[in-house]
């Protein structure tokens, strides 16, 4: 019996210590899971601002080839020295962000040492506009070289995004594959055209789709937004005149916003067949201020041109006539095209309206009306307003400037205030510009770069 009681008590603690040894593995076990997600969301956390830090690098770095290629054609002290402060600041910007990828500094010393040195000479060369110095042959020369680079700097990080999208490689992986990169395109930046350009630093002592003019549409008082107010009722029967009465089976209210831009009704209209039309109806006047259309588009049938018309017969038949095609965006089946008012030939680009049009049969799916409603007036244009001729206007302009075409337009300026120009259409080498001349005193106003892709023109 006592052997018995022995061989039990053995057994007991056996059992005990597996018991303990189980429970151990399972505590081991969570750790090692707990562990492991930790080190998963802390990588993920760091791919994240990896992420976030290239792709600002990138943005930043297109924006410094497109200031260098505006620098080129300025020709007046004062707009040149806004596009090189421009430029300024994007180069420190660019540099910021390059910092933070997890690559070595030194393989990319020759790549932050370029744009350190746009950095330096557009401040250098600001300060010589600012006290109304023009720029000699040399700087312009440099600033086409230092432009010529950007485009190849642009090029290398554009590939990198498109490696990185596609996922040929991860940021662990950065190190070593974009280490190559980069120094494919130091190789371009030799060191001699850095020493070229640094004697020109003797000055310096320490330390740029909607379309064109979109970001200047809002207005306190809106100028085109005519008429008395109405109510819910009167709104929502004008969505429906809009949209088309014989093409609704069911109308949602979906309440008044009052804190918008323009105070709007809002409302979602399901058609015939069953798909979603979104339109916002204002206040003040029941003025159609959006409307968009959730159908999908599968085909391409008719080309721009052809959407162009029927955009352009949509404005004509819903009140908006005298509209003139700028810029257009094609995405997924769909062209978003820009319409600017004219008036007596000029044109209004503050009075902007865009219209969504579907390729496979031309039918309107969008309209926002925004900057239209809140600028559009008749202007005051006579020729008392223009102090300076086209020819005169003409010798303000660059002298590489080849001039493709020429009108005159208003512009708005982010003072919410308007000036009549000349507007030249001009190519200098392989790049497209439309260059604004003060009509009233010849100073040059703004410079926009044309971006023509396979999906639309854009301006910059």
């Amino acid at each position: 019996m006592k052997n018995i009681l022995v061989d039990w008590k053995n057994r007991l603690k056996k059992g005990h210590m597996l018991s303990v040894i189980c429970v151990l593995l399972i505590i081991v076990a969570i750790l090692g899971v707990i562990l492991y997600q930790k080190q998963r969301e802390y990588r993920q956390a760091s791919e994240n601002s990896y992420n976030m830090a290239f792709y600002e690098l990138v943005d930043y770095v297109q924006n410094v080839e497109t200031y260098l290629a505006k620098s080129l054609i300025s020709s007046t002290p004062e707009h040149g020295a806004e596009t090189l402060t421009h430029l300024w600041r994007e180069a420190n910007l660019a540099q910021a962000y390059l910092s933070r990828l997890p690559i070595e500094s030194q393989e990319l010393s020759s790549t932050e040492k370029f744009l350190n040195q746009v950095s330096d000479y557009s401040y250098s060369l600001s300060r010589k506009n600012i006290y109304n110095e023009g720029l000699s042959e040399e700087d312009l020369n440099n600033l086409k070289e230092l432009h010529t680079y950007s485009v190849d700097l642009e090029n290398t990080l554009n590939q990198l995004s498109e490696d990185l999208n596609n996922g040929r490689f991860s940021w662990g992986e950065l190190t070593e594959k974009g280490t190559v990169a980069f120094a494919q395109q130091v190789d371009n930046i030799s060191k001699e055209s850095f020493s070229n350009l640094e004697e020109n630093f003797h000055e310096y002592s320490g330390l740029i789709y909607d379309g064109a003019y979109s970001e200047h549409l809002t207005s306190s008082e809106p100028k085109g937004l005519t008429g008395d107010d109405i109510d819910e009722n009167r709104a929502k029967e004008i969505a429906e005149e809009f949209v088309g009465k014989n093409n609704i089976k069911e109308t949602t209210n979906l309440g008044f916003s009052e804190n918008a831009t323009i105070p709007v009704y809002d409302f979602s209209i399901t058609n015939n067949n069953d798909e979603t039309v979104n339109i916002s109806i204002s206040k003040k006047g029941g003025h159609i201020v959006y409307m968009n259309s959730n159908r999908e588009v599968s085909s391409e049938i008719i080309n721009e041109e052809e959407a162009g018309n029927k955009a352009k017969e949509f404005l004509d038949n819903k009140g908006f006539p005298n509209m003139k095609e700028t810029y257009y965006l094609k995405q997924e089946g769909i062209v978003t095209i820009n319409y600017a008012y004219m008036q007596d030939n000029v044109i209004m680009y503050p009075d902007l309206i865009k219209v969504k049009v579907a390729l496979d049969n031309g039918e309107v799916l969008g309209i926002e009306t925004t900057g239209y409603l809140n600028n559009h007036t008749e202007r005051d244009i006579s020729r008392d307003k223009i102090k300076i001729t086209e020819q005169q206007a003409k010798g303000n302009l660059n002298k590489n400037l080849e001039i493709v075409s020429s009108g005159m337009a208003v512009i708005p300026t982010e003072w919410e205030t308007e000036i009549l120009c000349y507007e030249f259409k001009g190519k200098v080498e392989d790049k497209e510009f439309l260059v604004y001349i003060n009509a009233e005193n010849g100073r040059e106003e703004d410079i926009l770069i044309i971006t023509n892709t396979p999906n639309g023109t854009l301006a910059m």
